[in-house]
């Protein structure tokens, strides 16, 4: 086996061994969103008044995006923090596998933990609510930069993190508001014109809007600026991140 399939192999079983808790609890806990949000909400908030999706429906896709952000963050970011501080991160440097498989295993594994939860997420919301589908091409796009995106950011923040704590704050002074205020359980054209503005800025609406649409159609944003700003973006990542780990920046001691 390669360098490359080997630590893919590794990183994908560490979280399959414990998929009730890498895949299930996610899933779990998103239905948990719809359940209460929707009871909440569905009466008050009309997402789409001269169309029959209602806001339960609407709730799904926003749901499966935030987590799959979240899990691919997770993964990449606890892998190599836990790697980093058991000290065992020396025997992945020490073997003869290229930056570039390096980079490529982690952001594969990750983006196939995220696609896993999302697509959890969406196949039991569909158990309790007719999910259309508009255009799947859309939602794989869509849904691999997404992965890719949080991966990367995930192996940033595991290099720079030197204990668990700094993963923690990370996740709750960063990933989390941007998740919230990005428009998994509104739309961001009922807000005032100020915090529409202050979403237009954050990268992560352009993932959840441009998602959103491969399942209704209806962005809120042109889907070309979607798709503009995602792959900027991930590209902008992808590339920051890969040369923290060709410098060895905090990985070689």
């Amino acid at each position: 086996m390669s360098g490359f399939s080997t630590l893919l192999l590794k990183e994908t079983l560490r979280f399959w061994k414990v998929g009730f808790q890498t895949i299930g609890a996610p899933v779990l806990t998103s239905l948990l969103y719809l359940l209460i949000f929707s009871h909440a909400l569905k009466n008050r908030i009309s997402v789409y008044p001269d169309s029959e999706i209602d806001y339960l429906t609407f709730l799904v896709p926003g749901l499966a995006m935030m987590s799959l952000l979240q899990n691919a963050f997770a993964n990449t970011s606890s892998s190599l923090a836990q790697s980093k501080m058991m000290g065992n991160i020396v025997f992945i440097l020490l073997t003869p596998i290229s930056h570039h498989a390096l980079f490529a295993a982690y952001i594969t594994a990750a983006c196939v933990r995220g696609l896993f939860v999302a697509a959890g997420v969406v196949v039991a919301a569909m158990f309790f609510v007719n999910v259309p589908i508009h255009n799947i091409f859309l939602i794989l796009f869509f849904g691999t930069c997404g992965g890719v995106m949080l991966a990367a950011l995930g192996l940033i923040a595991g290099i720079w993190a030197e204990k668990f704590d700094h993963i923690a704050a990370f996740q709750n002074f960063v990933i989390l508001p941007m998740t919230f205020l990005s428009g998994v359980f509104y739309s961001v054209q009922s807000l005032p014109p100020m915090w529409q503005t202050v979403s237009h800025v954050n990268p992560f609406f352009y993932l959840i809007d441009g998602f959103r649409a491969g399942f209704f159609g209806r962005p809120d944003v042109p889907l070309e600026l979607s798709i503009f700003v995602v792959s900027m973006v991930t590209v902008f990542l992808s590339l920051g991140c890969f040369s923290l780990i060709r410098s060895g920046y905090k990985l070689r001691g």
